[in-house]
């Protein structure tokens, strides 16, 4: 961030000129106070990434990812401004510490890193989840009569924000793509009675049989799935008319599903990854969002600070003016020139002119609490930043000409600038996407399906099996059976496809149509964003155009007043005039200061709001997206 450009003078003699660049500031103060700020190393604020454990590549999928706890101390740049008590802060120094310590920036920091576990979920095949926070608008400034936030210009920022499309799931199932290894063992002991003996040679046939399977299953994104598994099992029986006892049996069987139409192709079972993917965008540019309206809402804050400095001076003046009169009109009661309800009349405006200076001090104090929350992660829970005072190194000047490029040309910035608009565009390619997988549950379920299994059979020969003549050939122990898997002695084959026609198919075709629609919608509220902008621009310009004729109307009103003030005093002087007329001249004369006060505090305001119309906050004020999500501003 560049501290010497457009906004950003950090002097006490430095000026805000809204539109203008202005030159560097002469003040050594500055020149100092910029040399303890880049002496003094920042500590990063940033929000890690879940860590991985540094197990065992085979322990680390089912090991907890830890996340790193909140940062809620405050960058050094806070505490290197205060100075005696005080928070000596320019217009670049607010914008620099709400980068690096509002909250509401901060929150949305975790955004990305959510939006990227959804997306490690969906690309094992889960269902996406909607998470994170929407767009926090900013604080409001105290309210003082007559000052308004002049936000023409400036989109609305709802309570949810800039989200992310929440997904329901419609359309054909998605499997997990994560492979997964299932292993299953047994022991079973089982006594059967037998009704005839001459079959089994004996009344009950016992079974000792000993199992294991495992299996490798593994879905692709063409939606295929396929699955590799093999299974032995061991068994001893009582009966003497077995060729093998024990025997084991054998077999690895690998078979693989196809969908054909219903669930096939990888835009059918990508579709979750990709509406992430979209989703993660959505999220940087929501975070964006965040910082432009915190930017805004900071900026607006400081420089009704800055106004309400100007306020409070001008008030000074006003009880100055007031008691010097009142002085005046005791001594002239004294040698009895004046009449004692003149001293009356000064009394009561000396007393008004204190309430107006009260109410000027407690909104002074109000906004500088309110600053203070914005720039700090504990508000003014600290006893050192809630006893400070904030002075503004900053004041108001209004350029002599307003420097506003063409509409054309604004509108066509605020297109290409504005997160609302591409924003839209995202959730439309996402919504668009989302109706590949929708659009194919309209079809009929048609799956081929191919398996093949080798056999094996081993054990030891008894006396029954060789005398059959048929045991030779698979006594021996286990590796016979996995000899004869492997020469594939004995396969198996099996091919075949399976179809499944829903005759009405009401609910998929109401899904896809209901889909369409939504889609149609979200084209319709895309083009009434555009036209939304084009409005805002243009009410943003007109915006500025009222605030250059407010704030040249009231300089004129207060030089008048002035004008009048003078001459009505000098003529009261000279007997010429009544200390009720000086009365009456002074309270015009400080409604007028007033007035020029707000008229330009609304100026910068609609300074501010042109540029995020426009969607030129960022640029402006020279903020990094980079820094502001790492949370520390290299000045």
């Amino acid at each position: 961030m560049n501290a010497h450009k457009d906004r950003g003078l950090s002097s006490r003699e430095s000026t805000f000129v809204p539109g203008l660049k202005t030159g560097k500031a002469p003040s050594v103060f500055l020149a100092l106070l910029l040399t303890v700020n880049s002496a003094l190393a920042q500590s990063q604020i940033r929000i890690d990434a879940p860590v991985e454990h540094r197990g065992s590549w085979l322990t680390r999928p089912y090991e907890a990812r830890q996340i790193p706890p909140v940062h809620l101390a405050n960058s050094s740049r806070l505490e290197s401004l205060i100075k005696a008590g005080n928070i000596y802060i320019s217009s670049q120094d607010v914008v620099a510490l709400v980068l690096e310590n509002n909250i509401d920036i901060e929150v949305q920091r975790y955004g990305p890193l959510l939006a990227r576990e959804v997306l490690r979920r969906a690309e094992g095949g889960g269902l996406l989840r909607s998470v994170g926070q929407g767009v926090a608008a900013g604080p409001s400034s105290v309210s003082l009569a007559g000052v308004s936030i002049n936000t023409n210009g400036a989109p609305a920022v709802s309570g949810g924000g800039v989200n992310s499309s929440v997904l329901t799931q419609l359309g054909p199932a998605i499997q997990t793509f994560d492979p997964s290894i299932t292993a299953f063992s047994n022991f079973a002991h089982t006594t059967t009675p037998q009704s005839n003996t001459i079959l089994s040679g004996t009344q009950a046939l016992i079974f000792d049989t000993r199992s294991f399977q495992a299996s490798y299953t593994q879905n692709s994104h063409f939606g295929t799935a396929s699955t590799l598994s093999y299974t032995t099992q061991y068994q001893r029986v009582n009966s003497a008319f077995f060729s093998l006892n024990p025997y084991t049996t054998a077999n690895i069987d690998f078979t693989i599903t196809q969908n054909l139409l219903n669930g096939f192709g990888r835009a059918v079972n990508n579709r979750n990854i990709l509406v992430q993917k979209n989703n993660i965008k959505v999220t940087d540019l929501q975070f964006k969002q965040q910082v432009m309206t915190t930017v805004t809402a900071a900026l607006n804050i400081y420089w009704d600070l800055v106004s309400f400095n100007q306020d409070l001076k001008a008030r000074q003046e006003e009880v100055g003016t007031a008691q010097q009169l009142l002085d005046n009109n005791q001594k002239q009661l004294q040698i009895g020139t004046l009449a004692e309800i003149e001293v009356t009349r000064a009394q009561s405006q000396l007393y008004a002119a204190k309430q107006d200076l009260l109410i000027s001090q407690t909104n002074l104090l109000q906004q500088e609490t309110i600053l203070k929350n914005v720039l700090s992660r504990q508000g003014v829970a600290t006893s050192d930043l809630a006893e400070t005072h904030i002075v503004p190194l900053d004041k108001i000047v209004i350029p002599e000409k307003d420097e506003v490029r063409p509409i054309g040309e604004l509108v066509a910035k605020a297109m290409s600038s504005r997160v609302e608009i591409e924003t839209d565009r995202i959730n439309l390619e996402s919504n668009k996407t989302n109706l590949a997988g929708i659009r194919s549950s309209l079809r009929p379920t048609l799956q081929a399906f191919a398996e093949l299994t080798n056999n094996g059979l081993s054990g030891d020969a008894t006396p029954f099996g060789l005398a059959q003549g048929a045991a030779p050939l698979f006594a021996g122990g286990y590796s016979t059976a996995l000899a004869q898997i492997i020469r594939r002695n004995y396969p198996n084959y099996s091919a075949g496809i399976s179809l499944n026609i829903p005759l009405r198919n009401r609910a998929a075709q109401a899904d896809y149509v209901t889909s369409v629609i939504e889609m149609r919608q979200n084209e319709l509220t895309l083009q009434k964003q555009i036209n939304q902008v084009r409005v805002d621009v243009q009410n943003a310009v007109i915006g500025i155009q009222q605030a250059r004729a407010r704030y040249d109307a009231a300089v004129q009103a207060r030089m008048l007043s002035q004008q009048t003030f003078e001459g009505d005093r000098r003529k009261y002087e000279l007997g010429a005039s009544t200390a009720y007329q000086v009365v009456q001249d002074q309270r015009d004369l400080a409604s007028a200061q007033s007035s020029e006060v707000q008229a330009m505090a609304n100026y910068s305001h609609a300074r501010i709001a042109l540029d995020q119309a426009v969607g030129d906050t960022l640029e402006v004020n020279h903020v990094s997206l980079e820094e502001a999500m790492a949370g520390k501003v290299r000045k």
